[in-house]
Parts: structure tokens; C-alpha cells; sequence
């Protein structure tokens, strides 16, 4: 009897394993700066890696969204270079073209390789604000605007760009794949991992807590959530981001009545 209580325990635990192991999404890698993770059947997470005095080696999110030889890219790495070694890798070993780039706001991380992209005659979509920003930087300009939300049907794919309002930056939006239940954050959302909001530099901290509330009351069916930087997860990361914007919204109160 103990011994079959003993093996029916082992079977649980292997299939415990056996899930696990199963939810880890398929990871291809471009090289030691780039790789793609499947979280599903059409949708890739691309991580790029880049180096920088103040930060060190730190890792940026995007997504691709691939249906019928094309591509619909969220984001591009923070420069020409790696978004052009992206694109290579998705013509020459995917047999996939980029067609469109939806910018989710008007840094680097967002847009680094938008130049490179518009050479190629690339379609590139972005929140209004986001434009004009971009033309006030002289940064390279998205070509297609929106106001609070677009839908786009990408071969099939419903895909939905919304502004629910500032946070990291003043821009940031966010991007709802309804059939898959995946939302990409961007930078508007943290890691798990995070104990901080990371760079503040163009922040609005006093609005970030409830727009990543909206956020979350938009989409209670959200199962994967990807974040502008670390690891992805489930909705705990827009609660995190809530509790973290409020922690330092407090402490900024604290600091000013001192």
C-alpha cells in the first residue's frame, strides 16, 4: 500500500513537471543580443539585449505578431542594427515579412530601429502624441496616427491599440490581442521583478497608478501580460505596477512634507 501511495506521488510530481515543462514558450535564438520566445501558435515575444553606461546590459520586450508570411511587429530594438538583424532573421529563416510597426511611445526602446524599418517602406503606427513628440526631437516620425484606440485586423488577427493615459511617459499605450488573451504593457507595466518604476525621466507618477487601473479593469481576462523590460507573467504584473506607483507616490509625499 505504501509503496503504490509512494508511486502514485511520483506520477503527480512528474506530471506536475510535465506541465510545466509545457507552458515554457519555444525560444529562438537570433544570436547573443537577440532571441524569440512562441508564447502562442502566432504570437513571439522579441527580447534584445543592449549596453549602456548607466544601466549596464539590460533586456527590451517587443512582440511580432505572424500571420500568412507577415509580420506585424510591436516595438523595434533600440537601434537600426539589431532591428535590422531581427528582420533578416524573420526573411531568411521564417520566411516572414514585416509589414507593420505599432511604436508605443517615443523612446528608444519603442522606436530605436523605426529608420531602418521606413527604408524598407514599413507602415508604422503610433498614438498622435507620440508623433508629435517624435517631429519635436526630430526623432523618425510613425507614419499613421490614432487618438484613444485603434483596431486593426491583421490577417485574421484582431489586434487593439488603446490609450488609457500617462505613466511611464505621457504616450505610453498599450497593445490587446482579444483571441489570445495576450496584452502587451510596454514600459507602462513592471516586471515582477521590479522593486522600482525604473526610469522616471519623462514619468507622470501621479497618473500611473490609476492608468495601469484602467488597464486592468479593460482587459480582467488578460492571461499573459508582457511588461517593456524582464519577464512576463499573468495580471499580478498590473497590480504590482500599482502598488509600486503608489509606494512611490507616497514616499514622494513623505519626502515633500519633510
Amino acid at each position: 500500500m505504501k509503496g503504490n501511495k509512494r508511486l502514485f506521488v511520483l506520477l503527480i510530481g512528474l506530471l506536475g513537471l510535465c506541465q510545466i515543462h509545457a507552458k515554457q514558450p519555444k525560444t529562438i535564438v537570433v544570436n547573443n543580443d537577440i532571441q524569440l520566445f512562441q508564447l502562442a501558435d502566432s504570437v513571439y515575444v522579441h527580447v534584445t539585449w543592449h549596453q549602456s553606461d548607466e544601466f549596464g546590459r539590460f533586456p527590451s520586450n517587443g512582440m511580432l505578431v505572424v500571420r500568412n508570411g507577415e509580420a506585424l511587429m510591436v516595438d523595434t530594438p533600440m537601434d537600426d542594427g539589431k532591428t535590422e538583424k531581427l528582420t533578416r532573421y524573420l526573411k531568411d529563416s521564417m520566411s516572414v515579412d514585416i509589414s507593420k510597426v505599432i511604436v508605443g511611445h517615443f523612446h528608444d526602446d519603442c522606436l530605436g530601429g523605426l529608420g531602418y524599418l521606413h527604408n524598407l517602406g514599413i507602415e508604422s503606427l503610433a498614438n498622435f502624441m507620440t508623433i508629435e513628440k517624435c517631429k519635436e526631437l526630430n526623432l523618425p516620425v510613425p507614419s499613421t496616427p490614432f487618438s484613444d484606440s485603434l483596431t486593426i485586423d491583421f490577417n485574421g488577427e484582431p489586434i487593439i491599440c488603446r490609450y488609457f493615459g500617462a505613466g511611464h511617459s505621457f504616450d505610453n499605450i498599450t497593445v490587446w490581442l482579444p483571441e489570445k488573451r495576450i496584452l502587451f504593457g510596454g514600459c507602462l507595466v513592471k516586471s515582477m521583478g521590479s522593486r522600482g518604476l525604473g526610469n522616471l525621466a519623462d514619468a507622470v507618477v501621479e497618473e500611473w497608478d490609476k492608468t495601469v487601473g484602467k488597464v486592468l479593469a479593460a482587459y480582467p481576462e488578460a492571461e499573459i501580460v508582457i511588461p517593456g523590460h524582464g519577464s512576463w507573467g499573468n495580471k499580478e504584473l498590473l497590480t504590482h505596477t500599482i502598488k509600486l506607483a503608489k509606494g512611490h507616490k507616497r514616499n514622494l509625499n513623505l519626502s515633500n512634507e519633510e
